[in-house]
């Protein structure tokens, strides 16, 4: 292939990779640790990437060095291209301790379904050892049902806690946009019902905060940036919404996110960036960062956010919550931003599994019943031996692929696991980690680029974009189509 870049690779046909702990298969560390760079040098190559032609000299190169051309645009892959999870599902194995709920049952019926199988007085198991608790659905729910509090209530001491968290004292910016009026608005309703004694659900007052990449009014979409909430008109609710909305929750404004989704730190150089409620010296992580700290700062229960490519569990991870993507096509992708089209959906932060099973039922797309998905089977979570015999796939290359603190705390959590549940890990091989990583790049900014471009990108003034996001989009307008096809081959 020449001096500048190096021999493709050929794959071997998916059938012939050896998955065992013995496989040979040769691990290659992921390129991602990327050094602190000042900002004048991340403006400068912001400008060289957009300059037409030294541009993209600049990019091959970065494209070469990252090993795009040698695992995925030129390499030699036996299988077709996968656009879509169309994988049938077989129910060849009876799941156990499920309750397997109708598909003409409203969001509402739903929820009450979930709240079945969750234990009577469940509570969060790990909580902080300063003390503090945060309250599950069900907490708000016994407390609006006897009156100790009602959603008016808690709508106030939320929006003071909002007030606080986004003044210049702690500027933690959980949000981008909160208008009191229609919290309040939703919240007084809420009230009503239960003074009525007609909640719509365990939901009914729950506080939900929206990632800004899901259309939710009375707000804009922006996607975290300046200009697209007024270039895109939000006309109606996403169906997550609106399903939630069904249940009596309590919208609670537009969360913070990294601009367009495109990085996993949370700093939004137009909002402010995420802070980390456990360390406001740390980030919170991306793209969903303000969901995932809203939670964990005991703000709201649940969160929505959008998950493409970790969006919704590396932001969970890094704030000590419950991230959670569901399988393709369970959850709607009406009313978000087509940003990744094929790998892109809803998903939910939550402070515990109880919240985010509760939230996933009220949410689940159950308009379209598929071949290709099996029934909604909601766990029952009564026990905490419910899930005896779980086994964990530990790749040890990967796995120990990090710093001595985490790979240490990580391998103590498995202990834990083992220890208190009797679950087991297992090794195996996981192959072409980074082959996957890059093709999954590949593909995300490919259909970022082609769902914005026409309508948007092509006419806008890239001053209102930020640096890192400005440097993100000259890669994404640089892959080909035998790029994107060749990722899919990988996929």
């Amino acid at each position: 292939m020449g001096f500048f870049i190096p021999p493709p690779k050929v794959y071997k046909p998916a059938a012939e990779v050896d998955l065992g702990p013995d496989s040979d298969e040769h691990y290659i560390s992921p390129n991602v640790k990327a050094p602190r760079v000042a900002g004048f040098l991340v403006k400068m190559l912001a400008w060289v990437l957009e300059t037409p032609v030294l541009g993209w000299i600049v990019l091959g190169v970065l494209k070469r060095d990252n090993l795009v051309y040698k695992l995925v645009s030129d390499a030699e892959i036996p299988e077709p291209p996968l656009f879509t999870a169309t994988h049938t599902w077989q129910a060849a194995i009876q799941e156990q301790s499920v309750r397997v709920t109708e598909s003409r049952l409203s969001p509402a019926e739903r929820v009450q379904e979930a709240v079945a199988c969750v234990p009577a007085a469940a509570q969060a198991q790990l909580e902080p050892a300063a003390g503090f608790r945060r309250w599950t659905v069900r907490d708000f729910h016994r407390a609006y049902r006897s009156g100790q509090a009602t959603p008016t209530m808690v709508a106030r001491r939320f929006l003071a806690a909002v007030e606080e968290c986004s003044g210049p004292d702690l500027n933690m910016g959980f949000f981008i946009s909160c208008d009191p009026a229609d919290v309040l608005r939703q919240a007084e309703d809420s009230t009503r019902r239960y003074q009525q004694g007609a909640p719509l659900s365990a939901m009914d007052g729950v506080l939900v905060a929206v990632k800004d990449e899901l259309d939710c009014l009375p707000y804009p979409t922006s996607g975290g940036t300046r200009w697209l909430g007024s270039a895109r008109r939000c006309a109606a609710d996403a169906a997550c919404v609106a399903q939630l909305r069904a249940c009596g929750a309590v919208m609670a404004g537009k969360a913070n996110m990294h601009e367009l989704g495109a990085g996993t730190s949370g700093i939004n150089p137009h909002h402010g960036a995420t802070r980390n409620p456990y360390n406001v010296g740390r980030v919170s992580g991306g793209s969903s960062g303000g969901s995932a700290a809203a939670v964990c700062a005991g703000l709201c229960p649940v969160a929505l956010g959008a998950d493409g490519g970790g969006s919704v569990r590396m932001p969970a991870a890094l704030c000590g919550v419950v991230g959670f993507k569901p399988t393709a096509g369970r959850l709607s992708n009406s009313g978000l931003l087509p940003l990744n089209w094929t790998v892109g959906m809803p998903g939910i932060l939550a402070a515990t599994v109880e919240d985010t099973l509760i939230a996933y039922a009220a949410i689940a797309d159950q308009s379209k019943p598929s071949p290709l998905q099996p029934e909604l089977n909601l766990p029952m979570l009564t026990r905490t031996r419910s899930m005896p015999s779980i086994r964990l796939a530990k790749y040890a290359k990967w796995f120990d692929d990090s710093s001595e603190d985490i790979r240490s705390l990580c391998g103590k959590a498995l202990q834990m696991l083992r220890t208190h549940y009797g679950w087991e890990s297992v090794d195996v091989t996981v192959p072409e980690i980074e082959e996957m990583r890059l093709a999954h790049y590949v593909t995300m900014g490919s259909e970022c680029t082609a769902s914005l471009a026409a309508k948007y990108l092509d006419s806008m003034d890239r001053s209102e974009v930020g640096w890192d996001v400005r440097i993100a989009l000259s890669a994404y307008g640089s892959f080909s189509s035998r790029d994107y096809l060749s990722a899919q081959r990988l996929r």
